[in-house]
């Protein structure tokens, strides 16, 4: 009995580690011809769920995701190419509906802003470290300034 108990609780262990995340897809969701529905997979595992923020909508459960699904779908049944259904989708919901978003236009400046802003802040390390080594000790007191002192801290 306990051997039959442990190789079935490694079993699910093991089924359980194999398995990734499930595909939100429903069966209603799903077109009938094959090709359409490889195509329509291949297109909503590169669009982000609205909802889930990084998450594909092939991976989300919201209802968002569902309504952008059944939106790939309707597109592909329509005759649009994959380029169409996504150039459709980011017309109507902006770049950011992408997992990968182009390297044109502004975003050119947000993929080089973070190499730019640590390049940035190397460089005034580096400038602050320097200039601390290159002080040194302080120059001593001339006589002159050693009697201002001295009458300051009398008092």
């Amino acid at each position: 009995m306990k051997r039959a108990l442990l190789i079935l609780s490694l079993a699910l262990a093991v089924l359980a580690a194999a398995g990734g995340p499930a595909p939100a897809v429903q069966p209603d969701e799903m077109l009938d011809d094959p090709q359409l529905e490889a195509r329509a997979r291949e297109i909503s595992s590169g669009l982000r769920c609205l909802v889930c923020r990084n998450e594909s909508i092939d991976e989300s459960n919201a209802e968002l995701a569902r309504d952008l699904r059944l939106l790939v779908r309707e597109r592909l049944l329509a005759g649009d190419s994959n380029e169409e259904v996504v150039s459709y989708l980011v017309d109507r919901y902006g770049e950011y509906v992408l997992l990968k978003p182009t390297l044109k236009g502004s975003n050119i400046l947000l993929w080089i802003a973070g190499p730019l802003m640590l390049v940035g802040a190397l460089a005034i390390g580096f400038a602050y470290v320097r200039r601390r080594e290159g002080r040194g000790e302080p120059a001593p007191l001339s006589e002159q300034e050693r009697g201002e002192l001295e009458k300051i801290l009398e008092s």
